[in-house]
């Protein structure tokens, strides 16, 4: 099976914070509030991306470094807020969350047309994540109890929330961040 180029990997702890976990949804909300205060912005560098890549076969270094920052931070966010690290998320270091998205070399890794029909592509994919979602917020709030009683992330869970936030990374990588056109795969796994 070949490996896709993008890469997530946040990293399990044996045990959880009992306190935080309850409060979580509440002490998340200041992060949030910064997350999306820059995410406006880089929403629409997606479609000036796509702008580039199509007429200038170009994929501005600095952009790429906004956007795959933005990202990171946006999944260490994900990590706090599905309970699977303690650690309040920074808004600068990686934390216990890896994230690789190769830059790419875009006359030789990128198509010109392919940011024009990319959006359409992921619908599938969209749908399998949107039914996924549903099972990891079940999955969290089952995670949520098994951390009261046991002050333990169940494995099981982890693996599945940590292969649902994989692929909708690949599927970002593909359809927003433009960085890969290898269609993402359908699988939770590396």
């Amino acid at each position: 099976m070949k490996e896709y180029p993008v890469k997530l990997k946040i990293d399990y702890s044996e045990s959880s914070n009992r306190l935080t976990a309850i409060f979580r949804l509440i002490l998340v909300i200041p992060i949030v509030i910064i997350l999306a205060l820059i995410s406006t912005y880089a929403e629409a560098l997606s479609l000036a991306i796509a702008m580039m890549i199509l007429l200038k076969e170009k994929y501005p270094r600095w952009w790429f470094d906004w956007n795959i920052g933005i990202t990171k931070f946006a999944y260490r966010i994900a990590a706090y807020v599905f309970l699977m690290r303690d650690e309040y998320p920074s808004t600068d270091h990686d934390q216990s969350v890896q994230i690789n998205i190769p830059y790419p070399d875009v006359k030789n890794d990128l198509k010109r047309w392919m940011p024009l029909v990319k959006w359409i592509l992921v619908i599938p994919h969209i749908i399998v994540l949107t039914v996924l979602f549903i099972g990891v917020v079940l999955s969290t709030i089952v995670a949520l109890f098994a951390i009261l009683f046991t002050g333990k992330y169940p494995k099981g869970i982890f693996n599945f929330v940590e292969g649902f936030l994989r692929w909708t990374l690949r599927v970002s990588a593909f359809a927003l961040l433009l960085t890969t056109d290898e269609y993402p795969p359908f699988r939770l796994r590396e």
